[in-house]
């Protein structure tokens, strides 16, 4: 089906054998492709692939240090937007979201009368936040960035990139953590964008996103360019073994199922209602999560789901003490835990372990990654420096990271290898609760196959650790045993995955799993 944009036009952008090499080390290599008014562009590949690096270099952005050749080049005028894979670094921490985006708006409007410019400039950004797929936008800009959920940080970065007014925007994993039925708006609303004639270059894992939107596919691997083509026939005929590997593993799913026994409550919640804190929230409107009762097993895997925003982040940090805010009773083995992360000693800080979604915020960048996972074993279980040292290196490398990559600090890192040594991090503790919030959302395909396999291995050789899956995908929930489904800060339904998933009883589930329905792909002229 042609589409509008499709018109006979040059490049707006066009990359060509560029290198980047940082200590001596080529992170891309000979890396070429060009960027098309009004067509998507999807580079994708394992972490560490080099996307993001080709995608920063589009604005002229390289790691500190780095010696470029090749060359990128940008067509004379045209503005390059960027929507980061983790949001929250380019989100001012203490400004709300309405003076955020009003900042970028006011140059738009100032050809109008002084007096009309405030109303003017508002317009524009609930526009913005709209076209972004954020319905409730007046709501939203009162809030500062830590109070969005990371699905909702995404959105407003992406709200940032449409006010800009880019001719270009490039999308680092823009549906990273978003649910399945915002996912599919993100998708369209990308879609839209490139309707308008304006190019989208899409870095991304998510391959069911690649095969709804992109004209264009470029697959890289270790920093090269190891096959490329138009999306239908890179999806019909894989020409490259990594490519079809990549899609293989996209049907390759391990199960808890066999590896975890469910056994007595490990941790249970009663009567929990958790609240936004500071003064500005109105009783009536300040609570954001109510659970009247939650159990986890044993070595049980629960997979908590449901849309951004519906409190599922909310409840994890509850259970880790990160949330001081609410009411009701979270009790580790029938022992009721302090609210508060500070009131918890030792052996309660292990028991309950937090991976969180964003894993570069997680990380201390002027440490060595693997002084950070060790660490962990030191303060936690009192083990010596070698020992954690040594533990550090067996769980990172059974994890996929090797030494030489977790001794650099996390800046050296792309954001999948950080993930896995988050978590890495978190098993250190020998942990009896594992809190994993959306560890698998910014991860290809073959390193989310081998994460949950390699976890899976792990609890089966300890039985007594259980998971929480706070996740938006349903396919990775549907591996756990039980599932409990959030919808606007209450639970609507939970029960064994399975049953719920193939037999949902709410609306909003059954909303959920008919989402799950793959996107046609797109077609070209």
């Amino acid at each position: 089906m042609k589409r509008d944009s499709d018109v006979d036009e040059g490049p707006v952008a066009e990359v060509s054998g560029l290198r980047v090499e940082i200590g001596g080390r080529a992170i891309v290599d000979g890396v070429s492709f060009r960027v098309l008014p009004g067509k998507v562009t999807a580079l994708v590949g394992a972490s560490g692939s080099g996307k993001t690096t080709t995608g920063l270099a589009l604005l002229g952005s390289y790691p500190h240090g780095a010696r470029v050749t090749g060359e990128v080049r940008v067509a004379a005028g045209e503005r390059v937007g960027h929507i980061p894979q983790h949001p929250a670094t380019v989100l001012a921490p203490a400004r709300r979201i309405d003076a955020l985006l009003t900042d970028i708006a006011r140059p738009r409007v100032r050809h109008l009368p002084r007096g009309r410019r405030r109303a003017a400039a508002r317009t524009l950004v609930v526009r913005a936040l709209t076209d972004a797929q954020i319905p409730d936008a007046e709501h939203l800009l009162r809030r500062y960035p830590h109070q969005l959920s990371g699905g909702q940080q995404q959105r407003v970065v992406l709200a940032q990139a449409l006010l800009l007014g880019s001719r270009i925007v490039v999308a680092d994993e823009p549906t990273t953590g978003q649910d399945s039925l915002t996912k599919g708006r993100v998708v369209e609303q990308l879609a839209a964008v490139a309707a308008r004639g304006i190019a989208v270059v899409l870095l991304s894992h998510d391959l069911e996103v690649v095969r709804a939107l992109a004209d264009e596919v470029v697959v890289m691997r270790a920093g090269k360019v190891v096959e490329s083509g138009p999306s239908p026939r890179v999806w019909a005929a894989p020409r490259h073994t990594w490519t079809r590997e990549l899609l293989r593993s996209g049907e390759e799913s391990p199960s808890f199922d066999d590896a975890l026994r469910v056994g007595p409550p490990a941790l249970s919640v009663r009567g929990l209602t958790a609240r936004h804190s500071g003064a500005r929230y109105a009783a009536s409107t300040a609570v954001v999560l109510r659970v009247p009762e939650l159990d986890l097993g044993a070595g049980e895997c629960l997979a908590v789901v449901g849309r951004s925003g519906s409190g599922k982040t909310t409840l994890a940090r509850c259970l880790a003490g990160l949330h001081r805010g609410h009411d009701g009773e979270v009790l580790l083995d029938g022992t009721p835990l302090p609210r508060s992360l500070r009131d918890r000693h030792r052996a309660q800080l292990a028991a309950v372990q937090y991976v969180f979604q964003d894993a570069q915020a997680a990380f201390d960048e002027h440490r060595s990654v693997l002084h950070q996972v060790a660490r962990s074993a030191v303060r936690l279980r009192g083990a010596d420096a070698e020992t954690a040292r040594r533990e550090a290196l067996t769980t990172t490398a059974r994890l996929g990271l090797p030494e030489d990559t977790v001794r650099r600090r996390p800046g050296k890192l792309s954001g999948g290898e950080l993930q896995r040594a988050a978590l890495a991090r978190a098993l250190l503790a020998r942990p009896r609760v594992l809190l994993c919030d959306e560890i698998t959302s910014g991860l290809d395909t073959v390193t989310r196959r081998d994460i949950l396999r390699t976890l899976t291995e792990l609890v089966r050789e300890r039985a007594d650790m259980s998971v929480v899956l706070i996740t938006h995908d349903l396919e990775t929930a549907a591996l756990a045993h039980r599932l409990a489904v959030l919808d606007a800060g209450e639970v609507v339904e939970q029960g064994p995955a399975q049953e719920v998933l193939s037999a949902p009883r709410h609306p909003f589930t059954r909303s959920l799993v008919g989402s799950l329905e793959r996107p046609a792909a797109r077609t070209g002229p």
